[in-house]
């Protein structure tokens, strides 16, 4: 028995006796089946209940997607690169803390290099280290000065995050620092925005990415973005 039919039957157990089974009905069963066939033909086929689980899923997380709307991919000031009229827009959640998302920003040039309709926007979610959220009022303000992209891969590139690699990336981008006092209520604003929204949208990490209206986590090979682009592209 595969390692996909084995979870299945582990938790077959909760699925069938409850609303999980009726809600899963349509992804697996004939149509009109009343719950007690579901529960008969889930029990007969348990080896479908990995792929309808995942369909529930991306079901549930689209539903959350489009609960937010476009303020997912608005940016704030011009925290975005690529194509800034792109025809699908991904959406990276992250934390410069983060060595996955440190390594994913190699990937992410390529992604616009490769497909120039596409537009990339950054939210803020850090997480990570109380570091995390002086990196990310820092990275805002530069953002609102239209420094975002300059800022971003200067901090990345400057090792560990400290103030003084914050401060070092900051003079590199010329990104006016000495506006922070003013501006920081204003950053404060939009991270909690993007923490009620990850929270909303079930994200438990970063990187977290959402692509039409799928929700992608971890640190994804190059493939598989290009793969959920073309896909929210030809949806």
């Amino acid at each position: 028995m595969g390692m996909k039919t084995l979870a299945a039957v582990a938790v077959l157990g909760g699925l069938v006796g409850g609303g999980t089974a009726l809600a899963l009905a349509p992804l697996v069963a004939p149509g009109g089946a009343s719950g007690d066939s579901v529960r008969a033909y889930l029990l007969d086929h348990p080896e479908v209940i990995p792929e309808a689980m995942q369909r529930l899923q991306d079901r549930e997380q689209g539903k959350a997607v489009a609960a937010i709307g476009g303020d997912l991919t608005k940016p704030f000031g011009n925290a975005y690169t690529g194509n800034p009229k792109g025809d699908v827009t991904l959406v990276e959640f992250y934390d410069y803390n983060c060595g996955y998302c440190r390594a994913s920003l190699p990937l992410l040039k390529q992604l616009t290099q490769a497909d120039p309709k596409l537009r990339i926007v950054y939210r803020e979610l850090p997480i990570l280290a109380p570091s995390s959220r002086a990196a990310a009022r820092a990275s805002l303000l530069a953002a609102s000065q239209g420094k975002f992209a300059a800022f971003h891969d200067a901090l990345y590139a400057g090792g560990p995050v400290s103030d003084a690699t914050i401060a070092a990336a900051a003079a590199k981008a010329g990104v006016d620092m000495s506006k922070m006092a003013a501006f920081q209520p204003q950053a404060d604003a939009e991270i909690a925005r993007n923490l009620e929204a990850a929270g909303r949208l079930g994200l438990t990490g970063t990187p977290s990415w959402i692509v039409g209206n799928r929700i992608l986590s971890g640190a994804l090979p190059l493939e598989q973005l290009q793969k959920a682009v073309a896909e929210a592209r030809n949806r």
